[in-house]
Formats: C-alpha cells, structure tokens, sequence
C-alpha cells in the first residue's frame, strides 16, 4: 500500500491532511469513515469492512440501528475484523440523488461527528464515492474545503472560547485507484490554497468596522505581500486626489478613516513568453457602509460591515495563487472607503469628475460601491491587462434576482464570461449571467452630467454593471455581483469565504492553459 503526504500545512489550518489508497478493514487509525445509502445500502468501502467483519454491519442495518438517511451518523466501537479503533457509518441519503451538494453534506456531518468523539485522526472513504461528472481531483478539493468550512470559527472576540476537549488533528482521504493518487495529490494542494484563502476572506469580513478600516485592510495587504513576496503598494488621500479620483474620494468625504488604494502584485509569470500580462482582480472595499447621506435603514445595517468581501476575495484569491506558485501575473486592487454621514459628506445632486475625465451625478450617495470601483477600473489601465475582473457587494438587486444560491456575472467579452461561469461550475462556486445590452444604458443618463449613478428601481443589478461598464471599455472586462453570496445573515450570520473558489479555479485553469503552452488570455 501506498501513502502520499502532502509536506505543507498552512498556517490557517489545524488539521494535516493526507492521501492514501487501500482496503478500509486494513487501516489502523481512530477512525475509519464509510458511507450507507438508504435504505442500508452499503457503499462499496462499507462493503470491505462487513466482508472483513462477516457481516457485522450488515446485521446492525438489519436491526435498524441506521437506515442511511442523509446526515445521520453511527459511530461503532471494536467492529471484528477491522484494525481501526471506530468505524463511522455516515448516512448518504437516497444513492440517485447522491449529487454535489449531498457530498459536501456527508463530509461536512462526518467532521462534526469527528471532532466530537475525542479521536484526533480519521481515515475518509467518502472520497472514494461517485459524483455524476465528477472526478477524484473534484472531490478530494471539496472534501477539503469543506472540512475546513466545518471547523471554521471566528471567536477571536470572545472573552470565552468554547473549546473542543480534544480537537480533530489529521485526516486521510482514500482514493480507490493507485492511478489515481498524483491527481488527488495535486487536488490535495489546491484545495488546502483555496481553503486558506476563503479563511482569509472570512477572518477579514467578520471583523466590525471599527476594527477593519481602510488603514487595517492596507496593513494585511502589507502582511500578506511580506508573507509571500508580493509587491505592495498603498495610495493614500493625496495621491488620490493627483490622480484625479475623485468619485472614490467623494465616497470618503463623510468619514474620519482616511482612504486607502491597496495595490498587491504577484509576480509568477515569465515576462516575454505570452503571459506576461497580468490579470487584474479588482475588489470593492468599503469597510463599513451606512448609505452616506442617503442613509440606510437600521435593522440589519451591522451587516455592512460585510461590503468590503470584493476587497477580501481578492486578497484572498492572491493569497491562494502565491501559496500553489501558479505561473501568472496577477494584480490585485483595492479601493478601500467607510460610506458615512457628516457635515462634509457628499450630497444627492452632487457632480465630480472621475479619474476617467466623465463627469458622474450622484444622485443616491447608498450606490458608492460603483464610485469607488469605477475609479479603480480606470487606474487599472496602466497595467495593459490580459483581463480585469471586479468583485462586489454591489446590489440588493442581486439578491432579489439570484437570492443566496449563486453570484451575478455580467462581461464585455462573452469569452471571458464563459471562463468564469465554467469555473463557478468546476469550483461549485456558481454564478449566473445578466445581459449587458446597450439599451440598458439610457437608465442612467442625467440632465446634468455625463451619467448618473443610478438607473432607477428596473434592472438594478444590470444597470449597476452599465455604469462600471462606461470605465472598463479599455480590457476584456468582468463583474461578479456577490451580495447575494459572500454573507449569510441570521442565526448563521458570517462570510462565506464566495467568490474565493470560483476566482482560484478560473487562477488554475488560466495558468493549465499557460502550462499547456498557450498564453493566459486563450
């Protein structure tokens, strides 16, 4: 039998993991982990074990002690024939509709189970599972990631930590093939990037906005790029106002927190061989955002504190390419604002000149996430991208259209559209695209100016992407609308650490292309 382990454990994480293939009945570990279908159908792993131990479990499922409905869990103690201390038998539900997301379940309701038993190891043959049109590399990256979901606490606030008496500290994942182990190995290393990342993202959007300012999110950019030998640069007020970004500044009129432009650069590709040209992720950073003096109604506004996940996606997703050393140039930027009222806080009818020259009435100072991100979108020229995507809080628009299941994504090139929907699927980290039709653009014309901030109540999200579109017209040109997606609000209120994947997978599969031989924009 033979056992690969991964050499790197990044810091975000606690738990070691491993891939391994062999017999189940044959692993000494604290746990071996297999699944049961209703109605007690035994996977094929579950299937060795009751082999080796002459039907033990099939006898337990004929005496109903489980009858394999999704999420149920069975812990067994001393089972005949098997080297491991426990056997856990996880409920998979119904074997037809067995899917992506009942995956993710199973995993993520054998770690809860895991954690809770005192074993600090478990050997997992979920992994081993068929998902329609899935393959090794797929499940091994989302087993991790959803592990890392499931452990995932943000109590760093809390005078009182509820601690686990002896908490889950390795885990293997089981391949059936040994053809199969340099696919999940490599799996191994993109899902434990993508999970560091999306920790990333939720340790900086769960922070309150007295804690992550601007200045603050400039000093983690600082971190990171002393961490991972980036370059980073961090404009502050007055080289703004030289270069004439005046619709990111009108944001931060109201607020004491001076303004911050977060410019982190990841060098990975080999300039002169067709990839040179960076791909520009640009995120939304606006710390807290009260609506300005178009004040926003007060319950749920602590959930505002949310608006800068564009700005922690991107940090996040340069963070994950640096960790895997993908072979491309990236750029990430950041406009970073608080949207308060005040006595010098812009007003409704307000007109300034953008970085771009176009002159912008705002007319609602609550739709500031496109005053930052136009500005941004035009800084970003200089840099010749092979691309630029935006990532935003944008709309509650949004959420009405898509609501929580996927992000919005709306392009000037149809090809890059696809790149990024493509990557939504293989990551499980789904958006959907509007059109961004021409006719859309009349919405915002103005009596006054050259456009207006807003385009009314009709296609809000779209309109949204049409006034972004106006300062993008330079690149093939991106924007992911994630309010319905980066945050859960309620009783599970927190980041969800989305669009993380989807923007890391697109990263992969760019640089696949580069490695290929091809250039990045093919």
């Amino acid at each position: 039998m033979r056992k690969l382990r991964v050499s790197f454990i990044f810091q975000e994480s606690a738990v070691e993991f491993s891939i391994k293939s062999g017999s189940p009945e044959k692993q000494r570990t604290a746990c071996v982990v297999v699944g049961v279908f209703e109605s007690r159908k035994l996977s094929l792993p579950a299937e060795l074990l009751d082999n080796a131990a002459r039907g033990h479990l099939s006898e337990l499922l004929r005496r109903g002690d489980m009858e394999g409905k999704a999420g149920n869990t069975l812990l067994l103690h001393k089972v005949p024939g098997a080297e491991a201390d426990r056997i856990l038998l996880v409920g998979l539900g119904k074997e037809r509709e067995f899917r992506e997301k009942e995956y993710r379940a199973a995993i993520a309701a054998t770690v809860r189970t895991l954690n809770e038993t005192g074993g600090f190891d478990g050997t997992i043959y979920l992994t081993e599972l068929p998902v329609k049109k899935r393959d090794i590399a797929w499940r091994v990256r989302q087993a991790i990631i959803a592990v890392e979901e499931t452990l995932y606490r943000f109590d760093r606030l809390k005078s009182k930590k509820d601690e686990v008496r002896r908490p889950l500290r390795k885990l293997t994942f089981c391949v059936e093939r040994r053809g199969e182990l340099a696919a999940a190995e490599q799996a191994l290393r993109e899902g434990q990037a993508i999970a560091a990342g999306m920790s990333l993202m939720k340790n900086l959007a769960n922070l309150p906005g007295n804690l992550c300012t601007p200045t603050y999110l400039a000093e983690q950019a600082r971190a990171l790029a002393a961490e991972h030998g980036l370059a980073a640069e961090i404009l502050g007020r007055e080289e703004m106002e030289q270069l004439g970004m005046n619709t990111l500044l009108a944001v931060a009129r109201g607020s004491h927190q001076p303004p911050q432009f977060i410019v982190l650069k990841y060098q990975g590709g080999k300039s002169g061989k067709g990839n040179d040209k960076p791909i520009v992720l640009v995120g939304k950073g606006v710390t807290f955002d009260t609506g300005g003096i178009s004040l926003k109604p007060p319950p749920e506004m602590d959930e505002m504190k949310f608006d800068m996940s564009g700005a922690a996606s991107v940090l996040a997703a340069i963070k994950a390419a640096a960790l895997m050393k993908l072979p491309l140039n990236i750029i990430a930027v950041v406009p970073a604002v608080e949207n308060m009222p005040g006595g010098s806080a812009t007003r409704p009818g307000d007109i300034v000149t953008s970085m771009s020259g176009q002159t912008v009435e705002i007319l609602n100072t609550d739709a500031e996430g496109r005053l930052i991100l136009c500005d941004a979108l035009t800084y970003v020229e200089r840099f010749e991208p092979d691309c630029v995507i935006d990532v935003a809080t944008l709309t509650g628009a949004c959420v009405i259209a898509l609501g929580h299941v996927v992000s919005g994504l709306l392009a000037n090139d149809d090809g890059l559209a696809r790149e990024l929907l493509d990557a939504g699927n293989a990551s499980w980290d789904r958006a959907w695209q509007l059109p961004l039709f021409e006719d859309y653009q009349e919405q915002l014309q103005s009596n006054f100016a050259d456009l207006g901030n807003i385009g009314g109540r009709p296609a809000g999200t779209i309109t949204a992407a049409c006034f972004l579109s106006r300062f993008a017209k330079k690149y093939e040109w991106a924007h992911l609308d994630i309010a319905g997606t980066a945050y859960k609000s309620g009783k599970e209120k927190g980041s969800t650490g989305r669009p993380v994947p989807l923007l890391t997978h697109f990263l992969i599969e760019r640089a696949a292309k580069v490695g290929a031989g091809g250039t990045a924009s093919q």
